[in-house]
């Protein structure tokens, strides 16, 4: 069963056993510090072993108040000037340890090895085809999540779930190869704080080592600009060499990494955040 989603006042936050935690994804300074106490109540009443919030630093004190720390912070999320930080308190000690140190130190060592690289010119081979994806596509998109993604932290293998989230400033870019849908990903959008998350990148297995992500991800730079985004990020698995080679190649830099944070694949997994000022 998926995370569900509820509000606070103004406030949004996520939480569930999907994930084991509470995800305050968007916080107004009016609800607080009651928003905090709401998402400790959700936490108790539920047994989850992990608080996480995305927040401006403006506000960030009231959170260390609560016993929150940092795990990364981005300067320009909010309007492209406010630093936004990602805090978290962990309620088991134990979720606050990696478990995969080295791996997720030789992931990082990897990609921030490589050069930055314009893709501004990139072409697709015969065949192949890029444009953004709209509810006549989300059959296809489900079927291709779930080729790639046994679980995931959010319903993208239900087509109904995907065109809700295209109302909700979510754009949708794909490649197909002749015809079939090979490679997807998704940009969060929060228009008013020109910020958006570079997300849900999947590309079919025999599709793999073909550059599609990082074409989708240039495609997507250069629509999030046209809608006035300043800040780009992504919230990528720290133990993934291919997307985050490839955000550190599209120019990314690397800010933190959020311990044991989102269930994936089944499992809980740290995730690295970069970012990139557009």
């Amino acid at each position: 069963m998926s995370d569900q989603i509820v509000t606070f006042e103004h406030s949004l936050l996520q939480h569930g056993k999907s994930n084991d935690r509470v995800y305050l994804m968007k916080v107004d300074e009016r609800d607080l510090p009651e928003v905090i106490s709401f998402a400790e109540k959700l936490a108790t009443q539920h047994r989850y072993s992990k608080l996480f919030a995305k927040v401006p630093a403006t506000i960030e004190n009231a959170f260390f108040e609560h016993g929150f720390i940092e795990e990364a912070r981005v300067p320009g999320l909010f309007g492209g000037e406010q630093e936004g930080v990602f805090l978290s308190r962990f309620v088991d000690d134990q979720r606050s340890e990696e478990k995969f140190a080295d791996t997720v130190e030789d992931v990082l060592a990897a990609a921030q090895a490589k050069p930055t690289v314009s893709f501004a010119d990139a072409r697709l081979p015969d065949g192949y085809s890029c444009k953004l994806l709209g509810p006549q596509d989300a059959e296809d998109m489900a079927a291709l999540y779930k080729v790639v993604f046994a679980s995931y932290p959010f319903p993208i293998h239900d087509p109904d779930y995907l065109r809700q989230t295209m109302d909700e400033d979510v754009i949708y870019h794909g490649i197909r190869h002749d015809g079939e849908l090979v490679a997807v990903s998704s940009s969060e959008m929060n228009l008013a704080a020109k910020h958006v998350e570079m997300t849900d990148f999947a590309t079919h297995p025999d599709q793999r080592g073909a550059g599609l992500a990082s074409f989708l991800l240039e495609k997507m730079e250069q629509d999030m600009r046209q809608h006035g985004i300043r800040t780009a990020f992504t919230i990528a698995r720290a133990y993934s060499f291919g997307m985050n080679i490839t955000f550190s190649k599209h120019g990314y830099r690397f800010t933190g990494t959020l311990v044991n944070n989102t269930q994936i694949f089944g499992q809980l997994e740290s995730m690295n955040v970069w970012y990139k000022a557009l």
